[in-house]
Parts: structure tokens; sequence; C-alpha cells
């Protein structure tokens, strides 16, 4: 149990503390000492400060200690160790947890592990059962029988069987030859991911028109994602190619206006029929004849 009162002969051991930590550290980097802690019976912690640059509020932990009935104070350890107010690096975090969105570059390898929660095993074939026994028969019979058979020219006694379908065909065609199939974790993960970057509590959404389930440039996904989500095909909307729930919406809805046309303007009209009759007006002091104009004409002039 830790003592409350360092002993006294450990605690006066400054000088062979200092010493320690001086030959420990680089020249001139052990400061003034700081305290003296009980770490038990007989066993005392010298704290020295740290003047090196990079250890700012570090300490140099210099521990001292006797036997029993003893006079003379040994040395223990030497350590440097941080302080209260010491500038340490952030804690360590795994990569699989630093891994943002957008961090993957051409040539990257991301890894997945065994039990990534967001995977479940898909068709891998090891569960097919052997080619002769009676249920692989009766599976492939009845795949068979939903299938049509090629038909040649010939008589029917020539006609081919029909090619008895596998597991591995049905799940290539629903999509399930993989390893592993995502799981109903992870689409759900995703689902949530897709509503809050492109939702209905959005401010794109908040300020739209109307949804993306009334806009024409909404294309639906596949399968259960059908009910809540679509891809945006307009390249004008802020979520161009994203996968965007029904109930998103923006400024660029298909139906959100519609843009009257400009007014066209009247062509002009050219009458050439109408031809506006000049007078000559008698020759003045230059002996020049003038055209007089239609006011002239009437009296105006």
């Amino acid at each position: 149990m830790r003592s409350r009162t360092p002993d006294r002969l450990c605690a006066e051991a400054v000088d062979l503390a200092r010493a320690a930590a001086e030959e420990t550290a680089l020249p001139g980097m052990v400061g003034e000492h700081i305290e003296a802690v009980a770490d038990g019976d007989r066993v005392v912690t010298h704290l020295f400060a740290c003047n090196e640059p990079g250890y700012r509020g570090w300490r140099w932990a210099v521990t001292v200690a006797r036997a029993s009935r003893a006079k003379v104070v040994t040395l223990d350890e030497t350590v440097l160790l941080p302080g209260p107010d010491a500038l340490l690096a952030p804690e360590w975090v795994p990569w699989s947890e630093r891994l943002r969105p957008g961090d993957m570059g051409p040539g990257d390898l991301l890894p997945t592990e065994a039990d990534d929660l967001r995977l479940e095993p898909g068709f891998t074939g090891e569960d097919i059962p052997p080619p002769n026994s009676p249920v692989a028969e009766g599976m492939a019979a009845d795949v068979a029988d939903s299938e049509e058979a090629d038909v040649v020219p010939g008589s029917p006694a020539v006609q081919p069987a029909p090619a008895r379908g596998g597991i591995a065909d049905v799940a290539g065609e629903l999509g399930m030859a993989r390893a592993r199939v995502l799981s109903r974790y992870g689409l759900h993960a995703a689902a949530d991911r897709w509503e809050e970057a492109f939702g209905a509590k959005t401010p794109m959404a908040q300020a739209a028109p109307a949804t993306c389930m009334t806009c024409g440039f909404l294309t639906p996904l596949t399968g259960s994602l059908r009910q809540a989500f679509g891809v945006c095909a307009n390249e004008f909307a802020p979520a161009d190619g994203r996968v965007v729930s029904l109930s998103y919406g923006c400024g660029a809805h298909s139906e959100a206006a519609v843009m009257p046309k400009p007014p066209r303007p009247a062509p002009p009209v050219v009458d050439e029929t109408i031809v506006e009759p000049l007078a000559l007006r008698p020759e003045r002091d230059g002996g020049s004849v003038e055209e007089a104009g239609p006011a002239e004409e009437l009296g105006h002039s």
C-alpha cells in the first residue's frame, strides 16, 4: 500500500536522482526538481522538469528505494513520463476505423474481415448434393421442367433431351453466385447512410417543391430497396448519380415549374403598295430646285 508520507532518506536523495536523470537525458535537458512522490514503503519517485522542446509538460521520473533498516538509498529506474499538461500524441486508432468515404484511390486495396457484419455467405457450391443422389436429380428435374428444350430439324426420335438445370445456373441468374452477399445488417446500414445523406430531413429536401417519388428523373432500384430508394438521373440535380430516398427532393424536380415560352414579336409588315408623293418647290436664290415634303405641300412650311 502506498505511504502518504515519503521516506525521509529517499526524499532527501535529490542529488542521486538528478545525477541519474542527467545521465539518461541529453546535456542540459533536466530542469528543476518538482516534487517527491511516495510509491510505497521506502520507495520514492523524484520528478524533474524536462527542458526538451519536443516534450513540453513531460517530466523525468527517477525512482529510488532503500532496504529495510538500511541507510543507503539505491537507484531503481529512470523514465520520461507525461505530466498533467503534457503534449501527447492522439490515441492510436486502427486503420479500419480511420478509413472514411473518399479515401480510396486508384490501386488501393480495401480488404474486408472474414466476420464482417455487412456480409453473409453466398452461394459457393459446397452444399451441392452429389450428382447421382436423389436430391440432386429431383432438384435438377424441377428446374429442367421450367426451361424450354432446344428443337432441331428431324424426327422426334432424334430430338436431344432437355438439359437439366443446376443450382449454380439458378444462383447465377439470381445474382447469388458470389462467395458473400449483403447481409440484412449491411442492407439496413446502407439504407440509413443513404437516408441521412439524401433523405427527407436534409435542408435541400425541406425546401424542395416536391419529392423524388413524383420526379421523372428518378430511376427506381430493384429488390426490396425499390420501395424506398432510387437513383437520380438529372445532371443538374445535386444528387445526380446518387442513391436518393423517395422522400428526398430538390429544385430540379421534373415538375417543379413549367417555364413559359418567351413571347415572340410579330414579324415586321412592309407595305410596298403605298407611295408617298413629293412636290417640287420653286427655285430660290441658289438657283436649285428643292423637293418639298408632304407637310410643306399642305401649306405647313
